[in-house]
């Protein structure tokens, strides 16, 4: 009986030093997170990139609506005068107006594919710029992992970790200093 409470009193013992020896073995991890669409909606360099783009947009879209009205005035023109052209003048004008859809046509794909360039350019800058400042203040607080909440499929997180607005004040500090 002696020997069986003995056994067992050790065999507490043991899994107390396992427990103990687990908790400091387990090191804390401290993450981190930041929100790099709010970075680049509210950064001075991010609202330029957005007003960049988006100036290219209205441009692009005002040609369209200019190459649109040309269409429609070649259309009424057509409607208009189909009685008192001739056959030959008929068939140009048809044929402007086709030329004119292929035109408008072309200019939009190209202009998609345009913008989707500019703004893929323009985001990988913006974020090549952000790394070494999400980088630096890894390094300056001590997180070990910082994660984009834009891209992490994060569903909750403690406020306290949002390092979005140190990221933001840090950037524009650095475009001002160039």
């Amino acid at each position: 009986m002696l020997r069986r409470s003995t056994n067992i009193i050790i065999l507490v013992g043991f899994f107390i030093i396992i427990l103990f020896s687990m908790g400091y073995a387990q090191q804390t991890t401290k993450i981190g997170v930041v929100n790099a669409n709010e970075v680049l909606e509210k950064s001075a360099e991010g609202k330029r990139v957005i007003a960049q783009l988006e100036d290219k947009n209205k441009k692009n879209q005002n040609d369209i609506a200019k190459l649109d009205d040309e269409i429609r005035n070649l259309q009424t023109k057509l409607n208009t005068q189909r009685l008192t052209l001739t056959q030959e003048a008929m068939m140009n004008l048809n044929s402007d107006i086709e030329r004119k859809q292929t035109q408008r046509k072309r200019f939009a794909e190209d202009s998609i594919r345009e913008m989707n360039e500019l703004s893929a350019r323009l985001f990988q800058k913006v974020q090549n710029e952000l790394i070494p400042i999400i980088q630096q203040i890894g390094k300056d607080m001590n997180f070990d992992v910082i994660f984009d909440l834009s891209q992490s499929g994060t569903l909750y997180f403690n406020p306290t970790i949002n390092l979005t607005e140190e990221v933001i004040k840090r950037y524009d500090a650095s475009k001002a200093a160039k």
